[in-house]
């Protein structure tokens, strides 16, 4: 497997369209990263659950899967499910959110999928971070409409278990969806982890980045 190297990380972006996405797509990256780099700046916007029950459940989550982490939280009252209907509010208030940060990565929903709100957020992030490394993380979807996946990030047993355990605890009104069980977070971190010949790992996908060689000039 090829390594990139992301070097400098000093702030990182996280779009959600709905409370939990986050925490469940990329959840075990944030807490590696935090992890390691004391102080890291994360801004993320979640399109849903403004003022609810919903979003003391997203505060709690990202809080304990951002130990150590300067955490700034933005979130909007989009109705679940109907995010297209909102298009100008949501494109205005990312703009917005956008002004007030200047993020080395941004992590967002991946396109190619069939919940219209996850692929309007998919859409939108490479329009209003335009000039940015987009990661689109991996949702999960009885549809079975994820896409191929091309970028991974390994992550020790360790950081995984502590990612399903934080869900799973911090978002309660989940609860009775039948896939939500620690077994569903560690199976599929165990997949991604064989795609990358690692035992355990999240999955990406690269909206666009720039190719640069370092080639030693020889006389």
């Amino acid at each position: 497997m090829i390594t990139l190297d992301i070097a400098g990380l000093d702030e990182v972006v996280v779009l959600g369209a709905h409370c939990a996405d986050i925490a469940i797509g990329v959840g075990g990256t944030l807490l590696a990263v935090t992890s390691a780099r004391p102080g890291l700046q994360v801004r993320a916007c979640v399109l849903s659950g403004a003022d609810s029950r919903r979003e003391m459940e997203e505060r709690h989550a990202l809080a304990a899967l951002c130990p150590g982490a300067d955490l700034e939280l933005t979130f909007l009252d989009v109705p679940d499910g109907h995010a297209c209907a909102y298009w100008d509010p949501i494109k205005t208030a990312l703009e917005a959110f956008r002004r007030r940060c200047s993020p080395d990565v941004v992590f967002a929903p991946q396109g190619g999928g069939t919940h219209q709100d996850h692929q309007m957020l998919a859409d939108m992030a490479p329009a209003v971070f335009d000039d940015h490394l987009i990661l689109g993380y991996e949702i999960l979807s009885r549809r079975a409409d994820t896409t191929r996946t091309a970028i991974y990030h390994p992550l020790t047993r360790a950081a995984v278990e502590e990612k399903a355990r934080v869900i799973l605890k911090h978002y309660e009104s989940q609860a009775a969806h039948d896939w939500f069980d620690e077994d569903t977070f560690l199976s599929v971190s165990r997949l991604q982890g064989v795609h990358c010949r690692r035992p355990r790992a999240e999955a990406f996908v690269l909206e666009k980045a720039t190719l640069r060689f370092r080639i030693d000039r020889r006389d």
